[in-house]
């Protein structure tokens, strides 16, 4: 499932994309922010991307590399996730490397994936989930009218702050 924005590409992961995944997920500015076993190596990255891939095919989740249109490797991703029973709410996550901040990106991903979300699968609700540190997120969240749901609490998580976006 590809999606094409004016200057992105959002595609399918996959094995050719080690690296690119392990630098991505073991960035320490990212990481600041998300509580996760970050990869180690070539092996830890591959065994998420085929993770990432059976749960695609299986439905349970989209998720995307992003890159600019004219260059190859993934500068970040973006997926939908945690669906709910009913399918009609998902969890929407992301994250970009930082030489990539504040440029309009993450923007421009999210603007796709939330079309996609309502237009193609129907969705009634995504929500993002995002700590209450990082400045950024929140940022681009409220720029795309997610509204922070104070009296929703990610279990588990009390540093993250639950945004909601309904269709």
């Amino acid at each position: 499932m590809k999606l094409e924005t004016e200057r992105l590409q959002l595609k399918e992961i996959n094995e050719s994309y080690v690296e690119d995944i392990l630098k991505i997920r073991s960035n320490e500015i990212i990481n600041q922010f998300v509580q996760r076993n970050s990869p180690k190596n070539n092996y830890d990255a591959l065994q998420f991307i085929l993770t990432i891939k059976e749960r695609t095919q299986n439905n349970e989740t989209f998720y995307w590399g992003i890159s600019l249109k004219d260059q190859p490797n993934l500068i970040g991703t973006i997926c939908l996730w945690k669906f709910s029973d009913d399918k009609k709410q998902a969890e929407v996550g992301y994250e970009l490397l930082p030489d990539y901040h504040r440029k309009g990106i993450m923007s421009e991903a999210l603007t796709a994936v939330v079309n996609f979300g309502f237009n193609t699968l129907n969705l009634q609700e995504i929500v993002a989930m995002t700590n209450k540190f990082n400045e950024n997120s929140k940022g681009i969240l409220l720029k795309h009218d997610f509204i922070l749901e104070e009296e929703r609490k990610d279990e588990g998580f009390p540093d993250n702050l639950v945004f909601s976006l309904k269709k």
